[in-house]
């Protein structure tokens, strides 16, 4: 006990040294954000039926998350914003300089010393690592905040054949099951890429990590029970027999076993070190974020997110963008009743080395519920069915084949998906024959996210000199 003593009051120190610096850090914004939250809540959007006096939120920051169904989002707020002459914050290239933290200066025209009165934002949509102050630099306080997770076992799945050539730690393993089987054989922090390997989703989040994750290199060890965690996942779509399911079953805690010591691995862990941290990172996020989507309920949360911007479900339906093949296997096998044991191990494994992923994870989940039962499941279920169903007419009418396609069939450059990683990325072709009109709007709907945003681009500063796309302009998205 004695030598325990002091080693748990190290780590509370490190604690709150490192939430004392990020107070500092987030503390002028995080004030600003805190008075906007309150002086809203008797004017926010009610999750009752809209009413007459709605008027449509056009002031978005949305923080795009890696793996986690964020394409598809942005191709919905890249059409709002085309049809509505709104004015985005673009990157300079196609990320906010990422993995570093969103600097304002990476913004396109962004010149507040030029002494020019400056055009406002409206929205701000692509690929960054979050940092709230910078944010403010850009965007108003008042504007709509909002994300996306994914279960960390699903997001590994797509994460690890993603970048498999971008992450040194994925690299060296010779797949997923080996990589997770003894991670600290291949994972080192602070290598270039490593940052896609582990904790990817608070990494984007822009928070920073526990001092007891930054210095641990135990490995983590499972129960024998293969079936401690049941995590109850149903795909949003995944055919007729989709349904909403009971939150109360959808999420159960983790425990791993580490340095000795059992440690949950969610919210309501007793450790002083881990748990306080994370808690408090996700009490910030609450007050910056208005709403965080979850992947695996993503027309569910679209519904909510239309409801909360004052939009229509046409303003929110569209098609999958980013898609790897076999991406409905893969959210399959992270979430139903038929894995086999070997399925439910990987899972956990995944959930447990992604521990604060999975708490992220849990608390939004969590969140996402809460609103529903507030909107009305019978309510919910009806505009869910609506949504899939315009979205439905929209692929037969638009779309050959009336789904995603296989990217050697697709010689549009203009719609064929950039493709990274060992996985295909899927993309779309137009029926011929469509009339002026439907064939605009269905190509906004098939533009894949980085041909959209250099027609923004173009749109908003427009070149002196016209040149022809060029896919060795593109990144990693």
């Amino acid at each position: 006990m004695r030598l325990w003593r002091p080693r748990r009051l190290g780590v509370a120190l490190g604690v709150f040294m490192t939430i004392g610096f990020g107070l500092h850090l987030w503390g002028v914004p995080f004030q600003k954000r805190l008075t906007r939250l309150q002086f809203q809540q008797s004017c926010a959007p009610s999750l009752q039926p809209a009413a007459e006096t709605c008027l449509p939120r056009q002031r978005l920051v949305f923080l795009k998350t890696h793996k986690s169904g964020s394409s598809s989002v942005l191709n919905l707020l890249h059409r709002y914003g085309d049809r509505h002459g709104l004015r985005f914050a673009l990157p300079i290239h196609y990320q906010f300089g990422y993995p570093r933290l969103f600097q304002a200066s990476k913004v396109k025209g962004y010149h507040p010393q030029s002494g020019n009165t400056q055009k406002p934002f409206h929205i701000l949509c692509h690929h960054m690592r979050f940092n709230l102050k910078e944010v403010l630099q850009v965007m108003p306080s008042d504007s709509f905040f909002f994300s996306i997770v994914r279960d960390p076992a699903a997001l590994a799945r797509s994460a690890f054949s993603y970048y498999k050539l971008t992450s040194s730690a994925f690299h060296k393993a010779p797949s997923l099951t080996a990589f997770l089987s003894n991670p600290r054989a291949y994972y080192q922090p602070g290598i270039h890429g490593n940052h896609y390997a582990r904790n990817l989703l608070w990494f984007d989040f822009g928070l920073p990590f526990p001092p007891e994750l930054k210095t641990k290199r135990a490995n983590l060890h499972l129960p024998k029970d293969s079936n401690f965690l049941r995590l109850h996942v149903l795909p949003s779509g995944a055919g007729p027999g989709s349904q909403i399911l009971d939150p109360k079953v959808l999420v159960q805690p983790v425990t791993t076993v580490a340095d000795g010591h059992t440690q949950p691995v969610n919210t309501a862990s007793s450790d002083l070190g881990t748990s306080s941290f994370i808690q408090w990172g996700l009490a910030w996020l609450d007050s910056v974020f208005d709403l965080v989507m979850v992947a695996e309920y993503f027309d569910e949360s679209l519904v909510l997110l239309a409801d909360a911007l004052c939009w229509g479900l046409d303003d929110v339906v569209g098609f999958m963008h980013n898609a790897q093949v076999g991406r409905e296997e893969r959210l399959s096998a992270a979430g139903n009743n038929s894995q086999t044991a070997e399925d439910w191990q990987l899972n956990a494994r995944a959930r447990a080395w992604n521990n604060l992923d999975w708490a992220l994870y849990i608390h939004f989940n969590r969140s996402l519920w809460a609103r529903i039962e507030q909107y009305g499941q019978r309510r919910l279920q009806r505009a869910v069915a609506e949504l899939r169903a315009r979205r439905e007419a929209l692929a037969k009418h638009c779309l050959v084949g009336g789904e995603a396609l296989d990217p050697k069939y697709i010689t549009n450059k203009m719609l064929r998906p950039f493709q990274f990683g060992s996985t295909k990325v899927l993309g779309y072709v137009l029926q011929s024959g469509l009339s002026p009109q439907d064939q605009e709007e269905c190509e906004r709907l098939a533009t894949p996210e980085l041909q959209y945003k250099d027609k923004l681009d173009a749109k908003q500063f427009p070149p002196t000199v016209s040149q022809p796309f060029k896919t060795s302009r593109l990144l990693s998205p």
